[in-house]
């Protein structure tokens, strides 16, 4: 049937409770509106339908239904991405997946687990912890972030340093292509013959496909973790002793960088005994065996009392470890306690910048007015500034989305790249020209095309068209690229 004879609202979710439960295709307004936007909540868009099906087969047929027609399709997790990945479209079905949320298999034999997408992140440690095992990648919205969503934006976390993003943490995919047939990408094995279309998939943001299935690796939890917790006067000091970490040959399982902001927001939020007067603070966790992590603290000690802490904290149990983690995985939410809105940024820069680019934002802080608290993975150089603002204020949103964008074009012209882990989704459509040529950019496109044709996967985001970037690039740097 052709898209010609495209059926109106009302006869789609007809067609969509012929095998989906009434209750789960939902049509009406004030029902949809927690679909409207996922953790970016300044990109929102009311979707023509929400589907939530149970069965593989049922999310076959949702598919083909609108692939015969056309109609977009915007897979959703748990909604807390922060690119406005999972926006939907106003003309679009929103495919949640939040009924897939069963562990399949656990076996540690293999150390291996198999999952449906809808399973949360910390679920999956949760469920491996009695065989002594453990899922690495663990982002801070580990409590309620889904493999699925993971895998669509290869997320990291504070132990990504380490033990590398979702795409190294992961063995196989189960997937839908846009006209429902399945697929399985990469297999039970440590490699694969032919392209690596697991890679490929991975952080493609529900533009190649639906996944319906993952295979993970597990890890054995370590036989000892320990914390160094050490505070700076200043954030050049701060950013300069990373870089001694790693060239002191130890690399650690996570190296995470606060600022005075984020320092003070996150203590009065989680108590977790953070020096507030300090200007930085570095938390570096080491974990292996007790003889390599008793001597690695001795090393890491000393090179943060080399390059000028103020103090050293070593966390003495467990308890104290996980306190040290909950201040930084409490950041973002604790920064909301003290602004009435804030927006997050996510851009990547090469470790030997950081001294230079924090400055440099400080510097950029000042020309726009606006406060910007940084909490980020400064091991692998993951920055996650969060920047101040008051929606009520006019004009105020349309600034801060500018300083964001500048701190995005400043991570590129260092070295580094527009995203780490949250995406490109529609928040950073507009930097992608500032990275990409329009050569790149055509191969994206046929990538694309390759998997999905019409388009009709996730539309509006994360390449934008050639016309658009033709058009970003022939202004100066105020003016907006673009993308409709």
């Amino acid at each position: 049937m052709s898209n010609t004879n495209k059926p109106n609202k009302d006869e789609l979710c007809t067609l969509f409770r012929r095998f989906i439960a009434p209750e789960y295709v939902i049509s009406d307004q004030e029902t949809q509106k927690p679909y409207e936007c996922d953790g970016l909540s300044m990109y929102c868009e009311m979707p023509l339908i929400v589907v939530l099906p149970e069965t593989v087969e049922q999310v076959q047929e949702v598919l083909r239904i609108c692939h015969r027609y056309q109609i977009p399709v915007v897979a959703r997790g748990a909604g807390t991405g922060l690119c406005a990945g999972a926006m939907p479209h106003e003309e679009g079905v929103v495919l949640s997946l939040a009924k897939f949320n069963k562990i399949l298999e656990i076996d540690p034999l293999t150390r291996t687990a198999r999952l449906q997408p809808g399973v949360r992140n910390l679920a999956i440690s949760e469920a491996a912890a009695e065989y002594g095992l453990y899922y690495g990648p663990d982002p801070s919205s580990q409590i309620a972030c889904t493999i699925g969503g993971n895998v669509a934006e290869n997320s990291g976390g504070v132990h990504c340093l380490k033990y590398g993003l979702t795409v190294h943490n992961i063995l196989s995919v189960e997937m839908l292509t846009v006209e429902g047939e399945k697929m399985t990408l990469g297999s039970e094995g440590l490699d694969s013959c032919g392209l690596d279309l697991l890679a490929l998939f991975t952080g493609s943001e529900g533009l190649l496909g639906i996944v319906t299935e993952v295979r993970v690796k597990l890890l054995p939890t370590p036989e000892r973790a320990t914390v160094v917790m050490a505070a700076f006067d200043n954030v050049q000091k701060a950013g300069d002793s990373v870089g001694g970490v790693i060239s002191a040959g130890i690399i650690p399982a996570g190296l995470e960088m606060m600022d005075s902001h984020a320092i003070r927001a996150a203590e009065d939020f989680a108590k977790a005994g953070y020096p507030k007067e300090a200007q930085a603070l570095l938390l570096c966790e080491v974990d292996g065996t007790e003889e390599e992590v008793s001597s690695h603290i001795e090393r890491v000690e000393k090179v943060f009392q080399d390059y000028g802490a103020t103090s050293v904290r070593i966390s003495q149990s467990e308890e104290e470890r996980a306190l040290l983690w909950k201040g930084r995985k409490s950041a973002f939410p604790a920064v909301g306690r003290i602004s009435p809105d804030y927006y997050c940024m996510d851009g990547t820069i090469p470790r030997s910048q950081l001294a230079h680019v924090l400055t440099e934002m400080q510097r950029m802080s000042d020309h726009y007015n606006l406060r910007v608290a940084n909490v980020f993975h400064a091991g692998d150089g993951n920055l996650h500034p969060l920047i101040l603002f008051d929606a009520n204020q006019p004009g105020e949103f349309e600034k801060t989305e500018e300083f964001g964008g500048k701190i995005l074009e400043l991570c590129v012209q260092v070295g580094g790249c527009i995203t780490g882990e949250h995406g490109v989704g529609m928040e950073k459509i507009r930097q992608m020209p500032v990275q990409f040529s329009d050569q790149e950019l055509v191969q994206f496109h046929a990538i694309k095309a390759a998997f999905d044709e019409l388009g009709t996967l996730n539309p509006g985001k994360g390449i934008p068209t050639l016309r658009s970037c033709q058009e970003y690039r022939s202004i100066e740097s105020k003016e907006e690229c673009s993308h409709a």
